[in-house]
């Protein structure tokens, strides 16, 4: 596929060690009185115990996260009345940088633990049936937003290529350089789908064009943009925010 990347801006550069940053200190401030005893003679400074024990404690939430989850329990849906606009841009990136992706050249990539990985373009993946929603996108910087969408239910997806039903996860790769991956039962999820539309049309190039995934029993950030390759694993796909500390399970 083609990109066209536009330059950098300074502000653009400083963007993911700004958010770096932001994260480590939300979580050192949240730490718990327990935690902090926890952690009683470790001192404050970057790479040290106090990282790992965050860790650790982030993947113990992923273990109870994904313990509690219902795969049939619905996510609140909403009307048009309720949709927000403008609906807010979000990345690690300044929305000037958003890949421009040639949708005539698109290829969705298709690999791992399925049996047919042939490669599939945007008018292939229009023809599947497609399925639309008005669902709340949850932000973990603390905003919320209403949107419509449509697309083709992730789990039907998988039915289609083959997806081994024993696989733990998904993992996504995009075209901005964002990687993520989510558990199984989200992927099967009802209203997890890889949105192709936005608002009643084709998806901007600031909301993940040409395809995203959109899944309202997650955060925002699991909700990757500019999809070009899905794989079925059963090995830990990590995550571009997940692997700087985010929880990576990360819903509901």
């Amino acid at each position: 596929m083609s990109l066209i990347r536009p330059p950098r801006s300074s502000l653009d550069d400083l963007k993911p060690e700004l958010v770096d940053l932001e994260r480590r200190l939300f979580l050192r401030g949240s730490l718990s009185l327990g935690a902090l005893t926890m952690l009683t003679g470790c001192n404050l400074v970057e790479g040290n115990s106090v990282d790992k024990a965050l860790l650790a404690m982030s993947r113990w939430n992923d273990k109870v996260q994904a313990w509690l989850f219902d795969p049939n329990k619905l996510a609140q849906t909403y009307t048009r009345a309720d949709i927000t606009t403008p609906f807010p841009f979000n990345a690690y990136y300044g929305k000037s940088r958003a890949p421009a992706v040639d949708g005539a050249a698109y290829r969705l990539e298709v690999s791992g633990l399925v049996s047919d990985r042939k490669s599939w373009t945007v008018e292939e993946l229009r023809a599947l049936p497609q399925e639309s929603q008005i669902t709340r996108l949850i932000c973990v910087e603390g905003w919320s937003a209403v949107g419509e969408w449509s697309g083709v239910r992730l789990g039907a997806f998988l039915d289609r290529i083959g997806a081994d039903s024993r696989a733990r996860y998904v993992g996504f790769k995009c075209a901005d350089g964002y990687y993520s991956g989510i558990d199984m039962a989200t992927a099967r999820h009802p209203q997890t789908i890889l949105a192709l539309d936005f608002g009643g049309g084709a998806l901007p190039r600031e909301y993940g064009y040409p395809m995203r995934l959109r899944m309202p029993t997650k955060l925002g950030f699991k909700n990757a943009k500019h999809i070009a390759a899905l794989f079925v694993t059963n090995d830990y796909p990590g995550g571009y925010w997940e692997d700087k500390g985010y929880n990576w399970f990360s819903g509901s």
